[in-house]
């Protein structure tokens, strides 16, 4: 499967639910990214949307291509959201974050009416935690923080930039990235487990978010609803 040109179909479906004076969150990784030039794309006198971005890469993609945006703050609703995801599992529950902007992502994406996932085929799985769940936690006693998240049955790893220093996301907090031996069994008790840990800021657990997931292959595009 060429995963290029299946990210760009389901970017290119999901991008036709964008309709004119729409406020959109406009998702962070390289399949939102897609999603995000296509809108701008879109642009003219007769289409102009509001853009809500949910990482400061996004933000400035969008900068360039014109997008007129609003800060996180500024609305309790937006109309429709845009993102990839890195796990996605058949009653639709998410794992997101790897691409490091998990906790905008979940901030936006909880204000948006509509939640479109756009994956390559390869996301799909029947259970979640084939990979890490990315778990965002404050710097200060990262290291005991983490300690306390292995206890609910997980290998931890704090995630680092190529030059070896500690990647610091866009809210000044560090990422776990955890792998659970044998998947998540239970994704909203880990969930409801991992946001008791003081420190812990959000995770990477998207449950009764999606509303529509388009699954991109090489010649056509199925969409879960």
């Amino acid at each position: 499967m060429n995963k290029d040109i299946a990210k760009r179909n389901a970017a290119e479906e999901a991008v036709k639910y964008v309709e004119n004076g729409m406020i959109v969150g406009l998702g962070t990784g390289s399949t939102a990214k897609i999603a995000v030039d296509l809108i701008g794309a879109k642009l003219n006198d007769d289409f102009q949307i509001v853009g809500m971005p949910t990482s400061i890469r996004t933000k400035l993609q969008a900068e360039e291509l014109g997008i007129e945006l609003i800060e996180i703050d500024e609305t309790d609703s937006i109309d429709l959201a845009i993102d990839g995801a890195d796990e996605v599992s058949p009653d639709m529950s998410l794992i997101k974050g790897l691409g490091g902007a998990l906790l905008r992502e979940k901030k936006v994406e909880k204000k948006a009416k509509e939640l479109i996932i756009i994956i390559d085929e390869g996301k799909l799985v029947q259970k979640l935690g084939r990979g890490e769940l990315p778990v965002e936690v404050c710097s200060n006693d990262y290291e005991k923080v983490g300690s306390k998240i292995e206890k609910l049955g997980c290998e931890t790893k704090l995630r680092i930039e190529d030059n070896g220093e500690i990647f610091v996301t866009d809210n000044k907090n560090y990422i776990y990235h955890c792998k659970f031996p044998n998947g998540i069994d239970n994704p909203r008790a880990i969930d409801k487990k991992l946001m008791n840990i003081d420190g812990v800021k959000d995770t990477g657990l998207f449950i009764d978010m999606a509303t529509k997931i388009i699954v991109g292959s090489e010649n056509n595009v199925k969409i879960l609803e």
